[in-house]
Order: structure tokens, then C-alpha cells, then sequence
């Protein structure tokens, strides 16, 4: 029969540091009566044996866990994969740990009370404060500090981080103007996000500027997706008067409407310009232009800003808004020299 491997006890490690079960304790505990060389000994034997206390029941005692939890819809997400590279970052410039939650797929619009439960279960019990990147939920309950990174709303009852989405979508647009392009499509993002919102506000506003008149079949919704994109993206290269440009409110969608094209027998950029938005790792595969929101810098600043809640100190803002960037690579063309 095979035989488990039976946990270490705390008095496994009382015993191999020679010590009471009550002075472990108080190490584990952060007491500052023990002295140095037994804390020292105390704590090799519990890197040597493996023993971890309980979270749980630290945060009980009212104790710090030195653990932060980050809550993310799809974690195989391009955006997530970036937001996780900076809060790493962070994390391992700090003496914290880090716990990932996820609901395990971005096109689940139903999570607004899964993360909200999540919430409940890591602030209220393992962790110092959590990170809620995307989120569906517009409010939380918790004890513990929260920072959202690209909120539901642009003004949260908690502090966020999330990119000037307005001003980036307008670039994008007026360097697709500046080309000469007159027929643009757009493809938006999850509708109840803030961001996706205030992409297609820029992307309205920028036309109406030009003194373009607005075509609501030009404008379809997606769902941050590649697929969606793709399905999006041949939906508006079918029409009898095709776009000659494409604009994509997220790189994946944008992706989607390259592969689109491309399927149709379509040449980027000769019969058709892409613009995406995000600037993920993939976007300079594809040489695709895009809006850079520097999102991993946003995971690192949205990790300082909660450790710093977690230590008691106060955010000089409460809403931290990222500069965007047009990252120009070869997915567009002019049309000026065909007018």
C-alpha cells in the first residue's frame, strides 16, 4: 500500500530546533521576545522540514500574511500575461507573496459575483489586500485594501489604475485620418467595461472632428477575443463597400481581424490597414500598429499602490490614469498619393 507523506507538525520543528512548541510559536508569530540566535535556528529548521502555519489562522490572530491575492478573468489572456509579468515585478522587489484567482475564461460575463466572492475569501481571511484586473464587479466588500486595475466604472469607490483609453483611441484614429483613410471600421470590446466605452467614444469623437460622417454599420461590438474578432472582421469586409481600415479596440481583436483578412485572400496593408490597442507581446509579430497602454507597468504600479494600503500609508491618488502611446509598425498605409 502506499503510504502519504504526513504534513510537518509544529511540533516536528519544536522538537528538531530543541525548543518549545510555544517559543515556534512566537516566531511564527512575530514576537519580538525571542532571542535572534533561536530565531535564526528556528527558522532554518522550518525552511529544512517544509512546515507552513496555517494563513487562515494568522489572519485570525490578526496577523499579516505577507500575501496578496490577484484576481483575473483568464490568466492564458495576452492582457493578463502582461499585467502578471509587473505585478511579479513588484512582488519580488517586496518580502510578499502572491496568490492568482481566476474564473478561468475573459468571455464570462456572469463573474461580477464570483469575484466578489473571491474578494470575500482572500481579504476577509488569507490575504493583506487584492488586485482585481478587468473586474465585472463595480463594487466589493472587504476589510482588506483593494486596487483595480482597467475598473467597470472610471470613477470606483476604491483606488484603480487603468490607461487614458479616450485619448489613445483618438490617436489611433487620427493616424488612420492622417493616411488618408475615410472608411474606417471599428470593432469594440466587452461593453460593460469602461474602457471598451471610452475606446469607441475616441473612436466617434475623432470622426466627428474630421467632419466624417458617423456609419453605425462601421462599428460592431466584440469581446476583447481573437475569435470574436475574426467573425467581427469579416462581417464588415463582406459588405458591398468594404472599410479600408480596420480599428480594433484590443490587439486580439485586431489579430482576429488580420487572420480574417488574410483567410479572405486580403493583403496587410495593400487592401486593408489594422490598428489594435494594448501593444501585447504578439502585436510586433504581426507588425501590427497599435495604442501601447504599457499594461505590465500597470500591473507594477497597481502592486505598489496596494502594498503601500497594506502598510498604512495614503495614496497621494486615488485613480492613477497610464499615458498611452501609438506604436507605428507596418499593419497600415497611406492612401494619400491615390487621391
Amino acid at each position: 500500500m502506499r503510504r502519504t507523506k504526513q504534513a510537518v507538525k509544529i511540533q516536528d520543528v519544536a522538537r528538531t530546533a530543541g525548543v518549545s512548541v510555544s517559543t515556534v510559536s512566537r516566531v511564527l508569530n512575530g514576537k519580538v521576545d525571542v532571542a535572534e540566535e533561536t530565531q535564526a535556528r528556528i527558522q532554518q529548521v522550518i525552511d529544512q522540514l517544509g512546515y507552513t502555519s496555517s494563513l487562515a489562522a494568522r489572519s485570525m490572530r490578526g496577523q499579516k500574511n505577507n500575501l496578496i491575492g490577484l484576481i483575473m478573468p483568464d490568466i492564458a489572456y495576452p492582457f493578463a500575461i502582461e499585467v502578471m509579468k509587473g505585478v511579479n515585478q513588484a512582488v519580488a522587489e517586496s518580502d510578499y507573496d502572491l496568490l492568482v484567482f481566476t474564473t478561468g475564461d475573459i468571455r464570462k460575463y456572469g463573474t461580477a459575483s464570483q469575484e466578489q466572492k473571491y474578494v470575500s475569501l482572500l481579504n476577509n481571511s488569507i490575504t493583506d489586500g487584492v488586485i482585481i484586473a478587468a473586474p465585472a464587479a463595480a463594487e466589493f466588500s472587504s476589510e482588506a485594501p483593494i486596487i483595480s486595475i482597467d475598473p467597470l466604472s472610471e470613477n470606483p469607490n476604491y483606488p484603480a489604475i487603468h490607461a487614458t483609453n479616450y485619448e489613445g483611441s483618438r490617436e489611433a484614429m487620427r493616424y488612420l485620418l492622417g493616411l488618408g483613410h475615410r472608411q474606417i471600421g471599428f470593432i469594440g470590446g466587452r461593453p460593460e467595461l469602461t474602457s471598451a466605452k471610452r475606446r469607441e467614444k475616441g473612436y466617434r469623437n475623432a470622426l466627428e472632428e474630421a467632419g466624417i460622417a458617423l456609419d453605425e454599420t462601421l462599428i460592431i461590438n466584440g469581446d476583447y477575443t481573437t475569435e470574436t474578432g475574426f467573425g467581427c472582421a469579416r462581417q464588415l469586409l463582406e459588405r458591398e463597400n468594404r472599410p479600408t481600415a480596420i480599428f480594433a479596440a484590443n490587439d486580439q481583436s485586431a489579430i482576429g481581424v488580420i487572420q480574417a483578412a488574410q483567410a479572405m485572400g486580403l493583403s496587410i496593408p495593400a487592401d486593408l490597414s489594422v490598428i489594435g490597442f494594448d501593444n501585447i507581446t504578439d502585436a510586433a509579430y504581426f507588425d501590427l500598429t497599435t495604442i501601447d497602454q504599457f499594461i505590465s507597468q500597470m500591473g507594477y504600479q497597481a502592486t505598489k499602490m496596494l502594498l503601500r494600503l497594506i502598510n498604512g500609508e495614503v495614496l497621494e491618488q486615488q485613480i492613477v490614469k497610464m499615458k498611452t502611446c501609438l506604436v507605428v509598425r507596418g499593419s497600415c498605409r497611406s492612401l494619400m498619393h491615390l487621391n
